[in-house]
């Protein structure tokens, strides 16, 4: 079951069993009296109060279970429950308390907690309290899961035994418990976008640093002030393609470190690369993925100059498309055989074949949906033209770096 599914099917157990669990005690403080139809019914005033409460405890709980999301989140589950007490623990401690006995009952709990823990089970205890005065006379011990088993313990308190509080906070830590492997899901998918930007890092080749030097040194002698050009063009490319935050840039900064590319490119490949650039200005605060547009770029000059002693011409485009800048890489080189383009897309490419093509698609459809994959036109000896179609306003999208 997906994130997504699990998230929706706890969320509706919520609902049913701690709507229930509100409604009755509304039920009971009213005495049934008839409900007023401005304010809703019982059920619906019920309902909403457990949707606007579950709504207040996710935010932290989404950033992982560690002392300060547990108490903040402490509270409001509480509150969702309507118990007297209830505690938050990860596997070694109580991470969170809200509500009275913490003064007593707080260290009880990792041997209350014990046996859910090393069972995954929730399980129901009396507290054996000896204070007379105090509520604290039922435990529920419920799991809080996550990808690598039980995480820690929800540990609601009642003045007496009560068969819906065990289901209720047993489907609370439930939900509690997808926020966790959501969160556990939002630190994977951002692991996966690092991964992918050091792995277009690594794109730019060792060969092609020391390719871009041994061009500027030879033009030390020579032309001096060209050589302290190119050598600040190949700072600031390197700069900015291995800056540490932000996995969103403008497309003014994407094509900024593209003509610092090609000006080293072009030092060494001198006449044989002709390059032509036809940008929209409207189009220039665009927001698109960090470093999406390079290596396509370095493909290009790649397999345009591959095996052809006359050079080739790379012509770079973007344009207004109404809600979408377009851009487009084209070069009139050798081309590609599309039969091993699919293969490449497919990632059944050869060893360091087709890397940057296919971590690009993958991320554009990560990001903007399937049908914003890269568009290629190729063939044998045909050259290459790679579209990318870029959302303007997507929400969530458009960020800056």
């Amino acid at each position: 079951m997906t994130g997504i599914a699990l998230a929706a099917a706890a969320a509706a157990g919520v609902v049913l069993l701690a709507a229930g669990f509100v409604l009755g005690r509304f039920a009971a403080r009213r005495g049934g009296r008839t409900a007023d139809p401005d304010l809703g019914t019982p059920v619906e005033r019920a309902t909403f109060h457990t949707l606007h409460t579950a709504s207040l405890a996710a935010p932290p709980l989404r950033a992982g279970l560690t002392e300060e999301t547990a108490r903040k989140a402490a509270s409001t589950l509480r509150s969702l429950l309507g118990t007297e007490a209830l505690c938050l623990t990860d596997r070694g401690a109580v991470l969170a308390w809200d509500g009275p006995g913490g003064d007593h009952h707080r260290a009880h709990v990792p041997a209350l907690a014990a046996d859910t823990l090393d069972t995954g089970r929730s399980r129901s205890a009396h507290t054996d309290c000896d204070d007379p005065a105090c509520p604290l006379r039922w435990a529920v011990i419920a799991p809080l899961t996550g990808e690598d088993g039980v995480l820690g313990a929800l540990v609601a308190y009642g003045s007496r035994e009560s068969a819906v509080l065990v289901r209720a906070a047993t489907e609370v830590a439930r939900w509690v418990s997808v926020q966790l492997e959501l969160a556990e899901l939002d630190r994977s998918r951002t692991r996966i976008v690092e991964a992918e930007i050091r792995a277009l890092r690594a794109q730019i080749s060792p060969h092609f640093i020391f390719n871009s030097l041994a061009a500027i040194a030879s033009f030390v002698r020579t032309d001096p002030e060209r050589a302290r050009e190119l050598l600040l063009e190949f700072a600031d490319f390197t700069r900015y393609s291995f800056r540490r935050h932000g996995d969103f840039a403008q497309l003014a900064d994407e094509l900024r470190s593209i003509e610092q590319y090609l000006a080293l490119a072009g030092a060494r490949f001198g006449n044989r690369l002709k390059v032509t650039l036809q940008i929209a200005p409207e189009v220039l605060p665009v927001t698109l993925p960090f470093l999406c547009l390079q290596p396509l770029v370095e493909n290009a000059v790649k397999h345009g100059l591959q095996e052809r002693e006359r050079g080739c011409r790379v012509t770079i485009a973007a344009r207004d498309a109404g809600a979408e800048a377009v851009v487009t890489v084209e070069d009139d080189g050798v081309g590609m055989d599309p039969e091993l383009l699919r293969a490449v897309l497919r990632g059944e490419h050869p060893a360091g074949s087709g890397i940057g093509l296919l971590n690009v698609d993958e991320r554009l459809r990560q990001v903007y949906g399937a049908e914003h994959g890269l568009v290629i036109e190729t063939g044998v000896g045909a050259g290459m033209k790679v579209t990318v179609r870029i959302p303007k306003y997507r929400p969530g999208v458009h960020r800056s770096a």
